[in-house]
């Protein structure tokens, strides 16, 4: 049986070996590191760039933890992986970063079907099943040679990743432990501060200086990730609603909700290390540590690791991409994650299972699942292939883009329930009539 080559050991890439080495399917896993490091990758471990509040909601009323037990259903690595190195973060699957990539890599490196090649893809090979699955820090020698397959190619936007702290060099007598209105166990740390306080930061914030970044501007940033800087500049107090909401956080302290609250959410096992909850940030190194010290419970804060900003690259799927990621011009060429436009690590895990059970289904001769809309890891490839009105642009999974039940349920909450209890009862059924999901 000739391997699938899977060109690239992110998320995407390590769950679409996953599904294909499972099923029996040799694979040829391509990964440049630690040969060769993008700006943002420091470690040879596949997956390392998942930060510690990546996988976000583990509630089935939410989307994506729709998506995640989906997922689980599925055999999914990455998942199994998650939720083996989970730490303590209330509603949210937070892991422990390093055990979570480890985790992976060791799973498949020791699979009996996975051949590792540590070596930079700088082409496409011209036979066989191939998947790209280089996500959004693609090398210039594979993205030149994507592009000249894909001349939609070019289309970008901006994401950026919070800094962490040490919890040790927290101010505890200017914070204080708790979950919004006292959801789960109080596993964030939340740091207030009083209007002056806000408003001095805030005033800060917006003129601070920004590390350089080729081609930037505000427009180009994607909506999920948007630097708290530039969320600063739409007005004094979109952060106090956005990222420093004080709602559902009452002092203990006081037994009132304060001005503003940063969030601190665990991002090791042991932890001894927080992220700061919506920081994402292209700030120098020099102003973060300036700026974000005058929060009060961060005032004498070690910073172990700045924000920063990269570019992300995705391709125009909906003129490109069929719902099982194939290149309508050339079907045997595949791609999953973030450059398909699908936005998040769930969501590029989601692609990258289903991208590889499919595949296995072909190469195997048996029937297709064809995921339907009705299943969130269906209506996601839906949606990246046609879905999508006007310019196309990175979704995260949500139940907008979920087939509708047909029927009236009072609340939103309880509609969101319904929508899960049918999408997983579909996948039942669909993993007792479809034989590649037997395997």
């Amino acid at each position: 049986m000739q391997p699938v080559t899977v060109i690239g050991a992110g998320l995407a890439g390590s769950e679409c070996a996953w599904q294909l080495a499972k099923r029996g399917i040799p694979v040829r896993l391509v990964e440049m590191k630690p040969q060769k490091y993008t700006p943002a990758h420091h470690s040879p471990l596949f997956g390392e760039l998942v930060c510690s509040n990546s996988l976000r909601s583990d509630e089935l009323t939410n989307a994506v933890g729709l998506l995640k037990e989906e997922l689980r259903r599925l055999d999914s690595l990455v998942m199994a992986s998650a939720d083996e190195n989970r730490v303590a973060a209330g509603g949210a699957l937070a892991v422990d970063r390093e055990g979570f990539a480890r985790t992976i890599t060791e799973r498949l490196r020791s699979h009996p079907n996975v051949e590792v090649v540590e070596a930079e893809a700088t082409d496409i090979p011209a036979e066989g099943i191939v998947v790209i699955a280089t996500g959004p820090l693609t090398s210039d020698a594979m993205a030149d040679r994507i592009a000249a397959l894909c001349p939609e190619f070019d289309l970008h936007f901006y994401d950026a990743v919070a800094p962490i702290v040490t919890l040790e060099s927290v101010d505890m007598d200017s914070a204080f432990f708790a979950s919004r209105y006292d959801k789960g166990t109080a596993d964030y740390v939340n740091c207030p501060m009083d209007q002056d306080e806000y408003t001095a930061f805030v005033r800060e914030l917006v003129s601070a200086k920004e590390a350089e970044v080729h081609g930037f501007d505000d427009g180009g940033v994607f909506e999920g990730c948007m630097p708290v800087e530039v969320m600063a500049r739409r007005g004094e107090d979109t952060l106090r609603y956005g990222p420093l909401k004080p709602v559902g956080l009452r002092d203990p302290r006081t037994g009132k909700d304060n001005y503003a609250v940063v969030q601190l959410r665990q991002d090791n096992a042991e932890g001894t290390l927080y992220n700061l909850v919506g920081f994402q940030t292209h700030l120098t190194w020099g102003e973060q540590k300036r700026v974000f010290s005058m929060i009060p419970a961060l005032k004498n804060a070690e910073f172990v690791r700045y924000g920063v900003m990269h570019r992300n690259t995705y391709l125009n799927s909906p003129k490109l991409l069929d719902a099982c990621y194939r290149l309508k011009s050339e079907p045997r060429i595949r791609f999953a994650g973030q450059m398909t436009g699908v936005e998040g690590y769930v969501e590029s895990c989601a692609s990258g299972a289903l991208v590889g059970i499919e595949t296995a289904a072909e190469v195997l001769g048996l029937e297709a699942v064809d995921f339907p809309q009705e299943t969130a890891i269906g209506a996601l490839g839906r949606y990246v292939s046609g879905g999508s009105v006007g310019d196309f642009q990175p979704m995260n999974i949500n139940f907008g883009i979920i087939r509708e039940l047909g029927y009236r349920v009072k609340g939103k909450r309880n509609k969101n329930a319904a929508i899960s209890e049918r999408s997983l009862n579909i996948l039942s059924e669909l993993k007792q009539e479809k034989e590649v999901l037997k395997l």
